[in-house]
């Protein structure tokens, strides 16, 4: 490596001295995003976007499979539709952004720009839904949405964001349950096996449940330096919304009756997970399912007779089957160009010179392990797709290490302060199920309760706080 190559690198912030710091970093360096002059959102860079599509496509394809249909609906909204839920609005109040001048003239009524559709969905289903013949709706929209964060991060927390939000209608209160769990399996599914990050399914405590949701289901992830991330929601309704917004239907036996709710939503905070759950001191590590390039082919003495020409046909052949660059600048150092590939986390480089021509042969080089594999140029294709998938399962493993590595149990509040100081990460305790001991240990440690996870352990038979007979399994972290 030469001095060039050495400040390249030097350019990160070292993961495990400042990880926030890194993480902006990497976030600008692999060139996703940049700051914009609008503060507390960014603008999202054509390598950033290509991961957000992979991720949509992934996920529009699974909804659809499933019986989901796409529409979409205004982004601004009437105040009194906001109003009509009174938990709900309650909930999004502080993060609400209004317009109240149109042109130069002001409102009628004041408009709040969407930072999330329960409400105009509510107000299309009351005028859609007359039978139980129209029944499932089962809607979502891809789109963006508007939130007043006062403290932003790129991709994670943005006042403006793109995500998903499905909203469905349903005739009885157990179609619309399997429909919350269904979508949940479909996020856990998207998380595990494109983006390579293991999941906690679980219910949502009622402090911790989405403003107006009778339950929230969620998965929940572990980043690498032991902070959760939510990383997707699923809510049940029942007819909190029905009823206000009077979304009936006229059922089988010709009676009229409320119908049942939910909604579900990721976001471009996917992107933000893949960084901080797989990256290190290269810079970011894309697990290849959703990575814009899967491999990158980067010529050795450019220059020399036959080398460019030879990277050319390889690429060829290869992009017909697997996303693909071919990096033929002349005016930079093969180093220079490994430590920028890897900068930008592409999962797999593959190298090939003079001598390798002449042998018939080419170097694949692995993003994740830094392993070097040998392989003829006629074996290039099945051998590059077998080396993919070794990385995704791999990425997936590692991932999964660390978040048992960071996974401890407590039975009393003492040992919890102490295991979440010394390693911090998730925490299995016992809970006696009052807000009272879930507040305080927010305020103690700084730890929220993730989730009541659907697979149940038994870890004694007292609260982890007050000491009382509990029977609620609970994991607790801190959070973004």
């Amino acid at each position: 490596m030469n001095n060039s190559d050495e400040n390249f690198v030097k350019e990160i912030t070292n993961i495990e001295e400042n990880f926030a710091k890194w993480y902006t970093d990497i976030v600008i360096k692999a060139d996703l995003a940049d700051y914009t002059e609008t503060k507390g959102c960014i603008a999202i860079k054509p390598y950033g976007y290509a991961i957000w599509e992979n991720i949509q496509k992934y996920a529009d394809e699974k909804f659809k499979k499933s019986g989901v249909k796409n529409i979409y609906l205004p982004v601004l909204i009437p105040e009194n539709l906001l109003n009509k839920e009174k938990d709900h609005v309650e909930g999004f109040a502080p993060e609400v952004a209004w317009v109240t001048i149109g042109g130069q003239e002001e409102l009628e009524e004041k408009l709040c720009i969407r930072p999330t559709s329960e409400t105009m969905f509510s107000v299309m289903y009351s005028k859609w839904v007359k039978s139980w013949r129209d029944l499932p709706m089962v809607y979502n929209q891809w789109c963006n949405v508007l939130r007043w964060e006062k403290e932003t991060r790129p991709f994670l927390r943005s006042r403006e964001f793109l995500w998903q939000e499905g909203h469905t209608v349903h005739a009885t209160s157990e179609e619309a349950e399997q429909r919350t769990l269904t979508m949940l399996n479909i996020y856990a599914d998207l998380l595990e096996n494109l983006l390579a990050i293991p999941v906690i399914k679980g219910k949502k405590t009622e402090k911790e449940k989405f403003a107006g949701a009778e339950d929230t289901y969620t998965v929940e992830t572990l980043m690498h330096d032991g902070r959760a991330l939510q990383a997707g929601t699923s809510h049940y309704f029942g007819q909190n919304f029905t009823k206000p917004f009077n979304i009936k239907f006229q059922n089988k036996e010709g009676k009229e009756e409320y119908a049942y709710q939910t909604s579900w939503g990721v976001s471009t905070r996917l992107i933000g997970a893949t960084i901080m759950a797989h990256g290190d001191n290269r810079g970011l590590k894309l697990p290849p399912k959703v990575a814009p390039i899967q491999a990158v082919i980067v010529p050795i003495a450019i220059k020399k007779e036959g080398v460019k020409e030879k990277a050319q046909e390889i690429y060829n052949i290869l992009s017909q089957k697997y996303r693909m660059e071919c990096d033929t600048r002349e005016n930079y150092t093969p180093g220079y160009k490994f430590n920028d590939w890897e900068m930008r986390g592409v999962p797999s480089r593959i190298e090939i010179g003079p001598r390798d021509i002449e042998k018939g042969e080419c170097v694949i080089v692995r993003r994740d392990t830094s392993e070097k594999i040998t392989v003829k140029l006629e074996e290039l294709e099945t051998k590059l797709g077998e080396t993919l998938e070794k990385i995704q399962k791999n990425m997936y493993d590692e991932c999964m290490k660390n978040m048992q590595k960071r996974t401890s149990t407590a039975t009393n509040l003492d040992e919890f302060i102490e295991k979440i100081n010394t390693n911090q990460g998730f925490i299995k305790t016992m809970w006696c199920g009052d807000e009272e001991c879930e507040n305080k240990i927010k305020e103690l440690t700084g730890a929220h309760s993730r989730c009541m996870p659907f697979e149940k352990e038994h870890i004694g038979d007292k609260c982890v706080c007050c000491g009382k007979p509990a029977d609620k399994y609970i994991i607790w972290g801190r959070q973004y």
